[in-house]
């Protein structure tokens, strides 16, 4: 008798071990599948171009921003961008486009997102939205090493050059007393003709200048022109949902420390405090 009770004991308490294995092993299963829906769920709901795929315009080279040409390209946006597209759990993917029209492109399906050295305006948020900010940028007053220009304000009667549709631009055209103001479809076009003689001067954004004058030689910076422009990634107006999601990952890269890295790696500083904020001209409320 004692040994059949001692013989069922054993086996319910068999059972009750069996069960919590079972449990257990069904937990881990509903975790993952629900891990995985999740996943899936939210990259199926971006409007991607290509499931899987984050299709990036973008406008090379303007080094250290954008340095060589797809495949083979780097520089601070592309590596924030990579990041970026890491954390979504996607895979980046560029095309070298023309500046003048990455806006229009992006707006029309062309990219899913731009990763251009892009200032966040008002102008360009009547075609595209913009992600929140992460680089502050300067524009800077470059000039050959014997020039006799000392500021902005020497510009008059002077032929200065910019990159089409870029800040630059704009600020020669609305804030100085240039003869004429000279567009170039690539930064380092600009920086040619300031070489070359064609232009007496150019403005440019200010990590751009910096590295034309360690790399080409025979320039120089003569005035850092402070306009604390934000850039943002440029997403399709229609598309909430990529540019709430790549939000998300840019405040994840902020926090994780990727972002102070990547910053002190090509422009050996920490971000200053307005790139940890939101977009300044989001107007979706």
């Amino acid at each position: 008798m004692r040994g059949t009770r001692l013989w069922l004991l054993i086996g319910v308490i068999a059972l009750l071990v069996s069960g919590f294995v079972v449990a257990g092993c069904g937990d881990d299963d509903d975790e993952g599948d629900g891990g995985e829906a999740t996943t899936e769920a939210s990259t199926e709901d971006l409007g991607l171009i290509t499931e899987g795929t984050l299709t990036v315009g973008t406008d090379t080279p303007f080094p250290p921003f954008e340095i060589g040409q797809p495949p083979n390209i780097s520089g601070y946006d592309i590596e924030i961008m990579n990041a970026v597209a890491e954390n979504l759990g996607l895979t980046a993917e560029y095309t070298d486009t023309g500046f003048g029209t990455i806006f229009r492109d992006t707006a029309n399906g062309q990219f899913d997102t731009a990763a251009a050295a892009s200032t966040i305006t008002k102008g360009r948020e009547n075609a595209v939205d913009f992600t929140d900010p992460y680089y502050e940028a300067q524009q800077a007053l470059l000039v050959p090493e014997d020039s006799d220009i000392a500021s902005v304000d020497d510009l008059s009667g002077t032929i200065v050059g910019a990159q089409d549709g870029t800040t630059g631009e704009t600020y020669a055209n609305e804030e100085t007393d240039a003869s004429e103001v000279r567009g170039f479809p690539e930064g380092p076009n600009a920086v040619s003709a300031l070489v070359t003689g064609q232009v007496d001067a150019i403005i440019i954004d200010q990590p751009v200048a910096v590295d034309a004058v360690e790399k080409q030689g025979g320039v120089e910076i003569i005035e850092e022109i402070q306009t604390n422009e934000l850039y943002g990634f440029a997403v399709a107006p229609d598309n909430d949902a990529l540019r709430e999601a790549m939000n998300e990952a840019l405040a994840t890269i902020k926090e994780d420390g990727t972002l102070d890295d990547l910053y002190e790696q090509y422009f050996q500083t920490t971000p200053p405090e307005s790139v940890q904020g939101e977009n300044p001209l989001l107007t979706n409320d």
